[in-house]
């Protein structure tokens, strides 16, 4: 009998930190869930990330550490994302 709780204790216990460790691995990572239609400064943005979940949404995370969601397909949001890329080439050079 003890060896039976034991095994469904350790069971329980098992299911419940795999739970913990996926939730804590979701939360981490933010995304958009709102995009902003205002323009940013393409100077003061340090980099970004692209999301296709829950929307589709650049994120921008400027030099404050600020992250920015807006609409991939604005002209602006190209132009600062290629900027950023030759920034990226430039110093790995």
């Amino acid at each position: 009998v003890y060896l039976l709780l034991v095994i469904v204790w350790l069971g329980v216990f098992a299911l419940h930190t795999a739970e913990g460790s996926v939730a804590s691995q979701s939360m981490r990572k933010l995304s958009c869930v709102n995009l902003s239609t205002q323009k940013v400064d393409i100077r003061s943005i340090v980099n970004y990330e692209k999301q296709k979940v829950p929307v589709e949404a650049v994120m921008f995370i400027t030099a404050n550490g600020i992250r920015i969601c807006v609409h991939p397909e604005q002209k602006w949001v190209q132009s600062a994302m290629k900027r950023i890329d030759r920034r990226r080439t430039t110093r790995r050079r």
